[in-house]
């Protein structure tokens, strides 16, 4: 299964960095990735692969959030087919 991972914050050195080693902890596969710094802060979205990801989705979703927020980041993720029936024209 396929999601959408976005992180927003105050920018800061290492985010990326961190955000992706969550993400390996997790056996989960990184397929996309664009992020942008507007002015002080720091927007990203990614696209990731759950396939080898033994967490259940809801749990999955509970531990990046508590992980970001021990970093003051505003992380979540969305599967990509709910994602995409939401931005749908």
């Amino acid at each position: 299964m396929k999601a959408i991972v976005s992180v927003f914050a105050k920018d800061a050195r290492g985010i990326i960095a961190y955000v992706t080693a969550l993400l390996a902890e997790r056996d989960i596969n990184v397929l996309d990735i664009s992020q942008t710094v507007m002015q002080e802060y720091f927007a990203m979205i990614m696209l990731v692969d759950l396939d080898a990801c033994s967490l259940p989705f809801h749990e999955l979703a509970r531990w990046l959030q508590e992980k970001g927020q021990e970093r003051s980041l505003d992380i979540h993720i969305q599967r990509s087919d709910i994602f995409e029936a939401m931005h749908r024209v």
